[in-house]
Order: structure tokens, then sequence, then C-alpha cells
């Protein structure tokens, strides 16, 4: 299944006992159309009011129905703010999560002095000025293999944080809006976020683009920057 879904309503993908969650919602429309219990497995796991394009996930069960009427049934039972865009019958051990090559993320943010009323669920508003050059200065340092637990959220019971970021590309799209394109294979809890809140201090003068390599160096999660709202986050592709 490819997902689109709105996040701002849902404590994140993964069930959790605290609130409802994506994988719940989708978990019980495929199994009320295919009349059994379905376990999903997703590409990997977005937090609470994170947004979504192109979510992954698969589940197996034993139905006769073909893919085409499951796909169409469970559309049906879903809130509106999920929607399953493609369904496909795929091999048997094909996997969501472990036959990951890379995940693409997208962040958004509207940078103007006013406060905007339409849109608002979909981006970070940041009211101050921001260098877009010194912000892509900075973000050099952020491709290759490093240990990124200075963007790991605090409390975060990973042991290993070393993670391989392959792409960062920062743009002003048709809408004005500044997108923030990040690639990776996998993330830490936060870690996108946690990059993103950093950089615009940077655009902001706050921090120099330089002190963006000992800020990684210094795997202390206390030395990097904010953490940027869930909202202005989206899962754009995986790639298999």
């Amino acid at each position: 299944m490819i997902i689109e879904y709105d996040g701002a309503a849902y404590c994140g993908w993964q069930r959790q006992p605290n609130g409802i969650s994506i994988q719940q919602i989708l978990e019980e429309a495929a199994g009320k159309i295919t009349s059994g219990k379905i376990a999903l497995i997703g590409s990997g796991r977005t937090d609470a009011g994170v947004h979504a394009i192109n979510q992954v996930a698969n589940f197996k069960s034993p139905t006769s129905l073909p893919a085409e009427k499951i796909f169409r049934g469970i559309n049906s039972v879903l809130p509106p703010d999920v929607v399953v865009k493609k369904l496909e019958e795929v091999p048997i051990d094909f996997h969501a999560q472990h036959d990951v090559k890379s995940k693409v993320y997208v962040y958004r943010i509207c940078n103007q002095s006013l406060r905007p009323a339409l849109g608002r669920e979909y981006f970070w508003h940041i009211r101050y000025p921001l260098n877009l050059e010194k912000m892509r200065e900075a973000a050099r340092y952020l491709p290759g293999t490093h240990d990124f637990s200075c963007f790991c959220a605090t409390g975060t019971n990973v042991k290993d944080r070393v993670r391989t970021l392959t792409r960062i590309a920062i743009e002003t799209g048709s809408d004005g809006l500044i997108e923030i394109t990040v690639e990776a294979r996998g993330f830490l809890k936060y870690m996108v976020r946690n990059i993103i809140g950093t950089l615009t201090e940077v655009a902001r003068g706050k921090r120099r683009p330089e002190e963006m390599k000992n800020i990684i160096d210094s795997r202390d999660r206390n030395i990097a920057g904010v953490t940027a709202p869930a909202c202005g986050l989206f899962l754009k592709e995986v790639k298999y």
C-alpha cells in the first residue's frame, strides 16, 4: 500500500496506548474488508503530527478478495485524512521496512513577516528573515556517515546512532515556501526536525555555518538547535 495522510489528529504512525495512530486506523480498515486480523508493517515510523505523501506499508492476508476490491473497500471506510493511493499484491517475502533503500522527507517553511491564515497546518511560519545561502553552507556538513546523536531526541534508547545522510537540498518552491529535502536510508527520532531547527538558527544569524561540524562532532543534543514543529514535515517518498 502507498498511503497519504494528514498526521495532525494522530499520535504518529505506530500503535500506542495513549492515542489513535495511523497504523491502527489502517489495520482496522483492512481487517474490516478482509474479515481478519491485520498486522501492518510500515516503512518506518512518523511522529505525532507528521504527514505523509507516499508512506509504504504491507500486510499478509488469506483473503480471496482481489487487490482492487480490497483497495476500494479500505478507502471506503477510512477517515477523510487518510487515503490509500495504491494497493497491489507483492511477493510474499516483501518487507516494507527491511527492504527500504532510502527515504525522502521534505520540510516546508513559510518565511514572511505576516502570519498567514491559510495552510498553517502544513508549514512552519518563521517571521524573521532567513538567509538561505548560509543555511546551504551549513547543510554541506551533513551528508555522509556520522554519529547523529546531536540531532536525536532526548531519552531515545537507540544505541547505534550512526546514519548515512545521502542528500540535503534547500530550495524555494513555486508557492514561495522554502522546501528542505533530506534523504537517508533511516533516521533517528526527531532527527530531521532537529536538523531543520539548527539550520534555521544559522539562517537567522544566531549561529555560524561552520558551527555545524562542531555540533555533529559533539554528539550532544544540548548543543544543537531547537526542534522544528511537526506540522511542516512530510514523508515524501520511500525507495526500494
